[in-house]
């Protein structure tokens, strides 16, 4: 049964199976007005036009669309300032830092340093040792409480 149905669509279709049909004004008629090719609105813009031309001459000049465009480059090159400022700016702070706050920073650091190496012997102090010393600390406390 399907291929009886094939075959009597193909006898309705002579040309093939085109579902498209064959526009009236091929045949010639005189009365029938032509239709015109639509504009597109984007190409017929101004806009699109001056675009369009100037890719053309960079093309022609030889600029591929590797180079950037100018919007770009000149944001990248703020923040190339920008950055290239703040970096002087924090040298200058280290250079400008007073021989106090130098002092201050080494013997911060020195003390960083004591007090690694005196967690470092601990953890290497036997056990009894670091009980005691904790209950020194609590009595200490406890006897500082009571004479508050």
């Amino acid at each position: 049964l399907p291929a009886s149905m094939y075959t009597e669509i193909q006898r309705e279709r002579p040309d093939g199976g085109n579902i498209l049909t064959h526009p009236d004004y091929i045949d010639g008629n005189p009365d029938l007005i032509k239709p015109k090719k639509l504009l597109n609105p984007v190409k017929a813009s101004k806009s699109h036009q001056e675009l369009h031309r100037e890719l053309l001459m960079n093309h022609k000049r030889g600029l591929g669309m590797e180079s950037k465009p100018e919007l770009q480059r000149v944001l990248e090159h703020r923040r190339r300032d920008l950055l290239i400022r703040q970096k002087k700016e924090e040298e200058e702070a280290k250079k400008l830092q007073s021989p106090f706050e130098k002092e201050l920073l080494k013997r911060h650091q020195r003390l960083d340093q004591l007090e690694k190496e005196q967690e470092k012997q601990e953890e290497h102090a036997p056990e009894f040792i670091k009980v005691k010393e904790n209950l020194r600390r609590t009595s200490t406390v406890t006897g500082d409480e009571k004479a508050v």
